[in-house]
Parts: C-alpha cells; structure tokens; sequence
C-alpha cells in the first residue's frame, strides 16, 4: 500500500444503536430500513421512547469505511465537521486511536457533535435517524485542495448530495487534487432526491460507485439488480450493487461479475455492513487487484460486520482481518 492515503467525506456521526420490535416502527415516519433526517427535538423524543439499552460508537456512511480501512492498516483521513462537546472528542479520539489522521476534520463552536438512531428490528434491519448538527454546518468553503493532501483516494457518501453544494465542492476538489473518487449512494431518499443531477455527478466527477438494491432501483426506476447495475455502469468505470446476503454485482471493463455473499449464522445488525463491504472493496482496487478479488475482500468484511452490533469489531477480528488480507493478495 502506498504511503498515500484514503480520504473519507462526509458526516461524522456518533450512532447510537439499539434493538426495537416491529411494532416499534409504527411510531416512527417513514419506511422500515432508510434513513431521514430528524431535527434535535424529534431525536431527543426518540432517545426517550426507545426501550432497552442504547449502544453508542463512532458512525457516518463514510468514516465506517474510513474506520475500518484504518484498521487493515491503511493510511486514512476524515473530512467533515464536529461539535466542540464531549461527543466530539470521543470521536476524534477514537479515530486517532486507531491510526487515523483527524487532523483535517472541522469544529463547529455553536452546535452539538450529530447523532443517528439506528433502530434494529428482529430481522436484523436497521432503519436510521439522523440529527446531522455539527454535521450540517460543513460548508463548501471549508473545503480546499490542502484537505486531499497525499491522498491518492476520496471516498464520499452519499448523503452529502443533500447539501449540493458542499457535494460538487468536494467533488470538483478531489479530482482537481488528483484524487481517484468512489461514492457509496447511501440509501434511496438520497438518490430519489438528487435524481435530477446524479447522473452528470457520475459520469464527471466518479471513478466507482456503489448502491445496494434499493438505491439501484430509485436510480433506474427497476427492482431487478442488474438493471440497476446497468444504469450506474452507464456513468462510472466501476459499478456496485450490493445485495446483502444474495452477495453483490460488480460492472467493471465491460464485464458483469457476479460477488458471491460469505454465509453468516446468527446475523445481529446490518448496521455498517455496506460500509465495510465498500471498506473491503477499495483495500482490493487500491492494491491493483482484479474487480472479482475486490468484491470477495468487500463479501468478507461486510460478513463480518453482520455478526456484532455497529459499525465494529473486536480487536481480534479486526486482526484477523487484517492479516487474511495480507495473505489473500499474496496469493493471488
């Protein structure tokens, strides 16, 4: 790996995560496993209702990435905005702990570090609600070629489209800096909303993206993943559809490859799954691997994310991670 690095933007969000019935969700608007924003009141009232025991842990779209990259050894980087508050100094404590650079992430003075509810229900789906805060007050003119500095790589998630932009600031900026970029669609209210201008975004300013199936399908208006798989590789050199445990679809030098899933007994959350199977994803590519070598470093992350709560491991996972990555493309 070259001593340049992997940048990761986005929103820095301490997640809090805890386990909730079915009948939980019929009190909360929206659909059973998207994401939307809530303001501060909306996510206080939840906090309050949800039963049990709430599990906190660093969390954001890309810093999952960014986070899990660190702990296979990878030079990493965040960009995005925090809250001057205890919240925000565990999470940049917890990033640098792990070898991350923190340097370049920003503080806002004025509001608190953001937050998401990641309600999981029985079948392990999360369904999230984000109070972005500190998150929210990134602002493009906080963005500058001194961020990507020695980085070779900006990962970007797609939530960032909701301030677009901040989005085509970061964007633009990373491909001036000399960056290769990927961008993780996030969930299908983020490519529902951005419809009118996601496609230029793609074929301009995008190396890779990846989607899952809902994404894919509120991209190309089909369920069948391949479709959607179609549609994205229309714009970007590399196309994802993750399918969770039916594995994913990978677009790459005019080939279609079919990634199987890694099987996984006693599933516990899918929060932070995609995340690391994007994690998995980008070690391959950044290490010149083949497009089907990428995905199955991708399918062994993201099933080992399945198995714990969050957007996290253990220590000795994360070892073992990281020393059958090593050993896997020494082999190949």
């Amino acid at each position: 790996m070259s001593a340049a690095g992997v940048i990761g933007v986005g929103s820095p969000i301490v997640d809090r995560l805890a386990l909730v019935e079915d009948a939980f969700l019929a009190g909360v608007d929206g659909g059973k496993g998207g994401m939307a924003l809530v303001d501060t009141a909306t996510m206080e009232d939840f906090l309050r209702r949800v039963p049990g025991e709430q599990v906190m842990a660093p969390g954001g779209s890309a810093a999952n990435t960014i986070f899990a990259l660190a702990r296979l050894e990878v030079p990493t980087v965040l960009i995005g905005k925090l809250g001057n508050d205890a919240e925000g100094l565990y999470y940049r404590s917890a990033f640098e702990k792990i070898g991350g650079d923190g340097s370049r992430l920003k503080t806002c003075e004025k509001t608190a570090t953001a937050r998401c509810l990641s309600l999981v229900t029985p079948d392990s789906q999360r369904t999230m609600r984000t109070d972005l805060g500190a998150a929210a007050a990134f602002s493009q003119e906080e963005v500058s070629a001194a961020d990507f500095h020695n980085c070779r790589h900006a990962h970007v998630e797609g939530y960032l489209l909701f301030n677009r932009d901040l989005s085509l600031s970061v964007l633009k900026t990373a491909k001036a800096a000399g960056c290769t970029v990927s961008l993780d669609l996030g969930s299908f209210e983020v490519v529902t909303g951005a419809a009118d201008i996601l496609p230029e975004l793609l074929a301009r300013y995008v190396d890779v993206v990846m989607a899952n199936e809902d994404e894919a399908e509120a991209f190309c208006g089909s369920r069948a993943p391949r479709a959607g798989l179609e549609a994205l590789s229309r714009h970007c050199a590399t196309a994802v559809v993750k399918q969770g445990a039916q594995g994913a679809l990978v677009a790459a030098n005019g080939k279609t490859i079919d990634v199987p899933a890694i099987e996984v007994d006693g599933v516990k959350d899918t929060t932070g799954a995609g995340d690391f199977w994007a994690a998995g994803f980008l070690y391959g590519l950044l290490n010149g691997c083949r497009p089907d070598v990428c995905g199955h470093l991708g399918a062994v992350l993201g099933a080992q994310a399945v198995r714990h709560m969050g957007a996290e491991l253990p220590e000795r996972d994360w070892l073992a991670a990281a020393d059958y990555f090593k050993h896997y493309l020494q082999e190949r």
